[in-house]
C-alpha cells in the first residue's frame, strides 16, 4: 500500500532532490499554519506528536494519540484540506518517559505507547529506544536499542493487523542531542560517523530477523543520524555539508531509506536545501514554529497597547512571564546564568521552552483577549508595517487582511515557506494560481 511518503523517498534514490517538512507541534494556531501552507502548494502535510507531547496518558498536552489526531483531521477539514493528504507522525517513541523504571517495565509502556499511535492511524512512526532506563548501562549498545525497537515495531504491527501495518513507515535511529534542542550550551558538534550509521542499519536488521519482522524492512523509510545541525539557547549550528561527504553514502545501498534530519530548526533556506540535495529528505521542526508564533503574538500584543485601553488589554507577554515564574518547572532546569539573562532566556531563547506553556488556562485566556480586540479593531497599516513587516506587505498587495489570526498563522507560515522552498514543494506550485488562492482565502 503506498503512502505520500514513498514518493519522496523514490524521487530522493532518482537523483531529483525532493524532501517533506515534518511538523512537530501541538499548538494549533501552528498546525493551522502548516495545513494552510500544504494546502497552497498542493502537497501533503506531515504533523507530528512527540512522546512527551502525546502519550496513551495524556502527555503535557493532555491529549492521547486519537486526541492529536482529532486536533489535526479538525483543522485540516476546517482549512479545507482534503484529510487523505494528512500524514500523522509519531516522534521519538520508545521509553523515554519512563526511564526512571527498570527496562522491561519501561518497554511495557513503550509498547502500550506505540500500539496506541498506531491504532488511532499514525503511518509515520519514529522509534528511539536510545534512553537508559533504571539499571541500563550508559550509554545503551546498538544491539540493544534495535532489540527494542523491533519490540516496539512487533507491537504496532500487532495492534493493526497485516492490512494496516502496510500504510505504516518506520524511521529507526536518534540524534544527540536529545529532542527539542540542545540542554546546554553547544560545544563542538560532529556528524554521524558513517561506521555508526552502518552499525545501526546492521544491529536493525539482525533484531528484526530475531523477531521475525524481515519484510517490514522495505518500510523502514529513514535513519536518523546527526548532519551536525543543531541550536541551543543563543546559538545556531549551519549545516557544513563539505562534513558529511562519507556520511552520505551510507544510504546508497538501501533503496527505500533516506536520511531524517532533527533539529533543524533556524537552519538557513541555503543550508535546508542543501541537506534535501544531500538526501536528509525528511527535515524536523518544532521551536523554530513556536517561536515565529511568539514573535507574532507578542507584535500583536505591541500593537494591541496602541488601539486598546489599558484596562481590556490582554497583557500577553506580562500573564507568559507571570505563569512561567509560578510553574516553573519547563524551564528553570534549562536556562542557566543570571536572573536578566534567565528573564531574556523565557521569551527569547532559541530552544523556546515557552512553547510548553502555551495550553495553560491562564494563557489561552490572554490569546483568545488579544485575538478578540484587535478582530474588534481597525489595524492603521503604518502600524502594521512597524510589527509585522512582512505581513503588512502582503496586506498591500491584497494577499491578506489584516486580520489578527490570519496575520500570526501567516508570520509562522514564513518559516514553513522557506521548508517548502527546500523541499522542492515549490516546482510543483502555479503562482498566479496561488495568489488567487491567497485573495480568496483571506480578502
Amino acid at each position: 500500500m503506498q503512502s505520500p511518503l514513498d514518493e519522496v523517498v523514490r524521487n530522493q534514490k532518482a537523483g531529483r532532490p525532493q524532501g517533506i517538512t515534518s511538523v512537530c507541534s501541538a499548538h494549533p494556531l501552528v498546525i493551522e499554519a502548516a495545513v494552510v501552507q500544504a494546502r497552497e502548494s498542493g502537497g501533503p502535510v506531515l504533523v507530528e506528536a512527540t512522546s512527551n507531547q502525546v502519550d496513551q496518558y495524556g502527555g503535557y498536552t493532555g491529549m492521547r494519540p486519537g486526541d492529536f489526531r482529532d486536533l489535526v483531521h479538525g483543522i485540516a477539514t476546517e482549512c479545507g484540506l482534503p484529510l487523505d493528504r494528512v500524514i500523522l507522525g509519531g516522534d521519538h517513541l520508545g521509553p523515554n518517559r519512563w526511564q526512571s523504571l527498570p527496562p522491561d517495565e519501561a518497554m511495557e509502556h513503550a509498547e502500550s505507547l506505540v500500539a496506541a499511535y498506531a491504532a488511532a492511524g499514525f503511518t509515520k512512526i519514529h522509534l528511539d529506544c536510545s534512553f537508559a532506563c533504571a539499571g541500563d548501562p550508559v550509554p545503551l549498545t546498538d544491539d540493544v536499542v534495535a532489540e527494542r525497537a523491533a519490540r516496539l515495531i512487533r507491537a504496532a504491527e500487532d495492534t493493526v493487523g497485516p492490512r494496516r501495518a502496510e500504510r505504516i513507515r518506520y524511521v529507526i535511529g536518534t540524534e544527540v542531542p536529545t529532542p527539542g534542542g540542545a540542554h546546554e550550551t553547544l560545544g563542538a558538534l560532529v556528524p554521524t560517523t558513517p561506521e555508526a550509521a552502518r552499525t545501526t542499519l546492521e544491529q536493525h536488521r539482525k533484531a528484526f530477523a530475531r523477531h521475525g519482522i524481515d519484510g517490514v524492512w522495505p518500510r523502514v523509510m529513514a535513519l536518523v543520524v546527526q548532519p551536525a545541525v543543531e541550536f541551543d539557547h543563543l546559538r545556531v549550528v549551519d549545516y557544513r555539508r563539505e562534513s558529511t561527504e562519507e556520511l552520505r553514502k551510507v544510504l546508497d545501498d538501501e533503496p527505500t531509506m533516506v536520511f531524517e534530519a532533527h533539529s533543524t530548526d533556524y537552519q538557513t533556506p541555503e543550508a535546508l536545501t542543501a541537506l534535501v540535495e544531500d538526501h536528509w529528505a525528511v527535515l524536523k521542526v518544532g521551536p523554530g514554529l513556536t517561536f515565529a508564533l511568539r514573535e507574532a503574538l507578542f507584535a500583536l500584543a505591541a500593537i494591541e497597547d496602541e488601539l486598546v485601553p489599558a484596562g481590556e488589554r490582554s497583557r500577553l507577554a506580562e500573564v507568559v512571564e507571570r505563569r512561567m515564574l509560578a510553574e516553573p518547572a519547563q524551564w528553570e532546569g534549562y536556562y542557566p546564568g543570571s536572573d536578566a539573562e534567565r528573564r531574556l532566556a523565557r521569551r527569547y531563547s532559541y530552544s523556546d521552552r515557552m512553547r510548553y506553556y502555551w495550553p495553560d488556562p491562564e494563557i489561552e485566556a490572554a490569546q483568545a483577549r488579544l485575538l478578540a480586540n484587535l478582530s474588534a479593531a481597525v489595524v492603521p497599516l503604518p502600524l502594521l508595517s512597524a510589527h509585522l513587516p512582512l505581513q503588512y506587505a502582503r496586506v498591500r498587495r491584497g494577499e491578506l487582511a489584516a486580520r489578527p489570526r490570519e496575520l500570526a498563522v501567516d508570520h509562522v507560515r514564513d518559516v514553513l515557506r522557506d521548508y517548502d522552498r527546500a523541499a522542492g514543494a515549490h516546482r510543483n506550485q502555479n503562482p498566479r494560481q496561488n495568489q488567487k488562492q491567497n485573495q480568496k482565502e483571506y480578502v
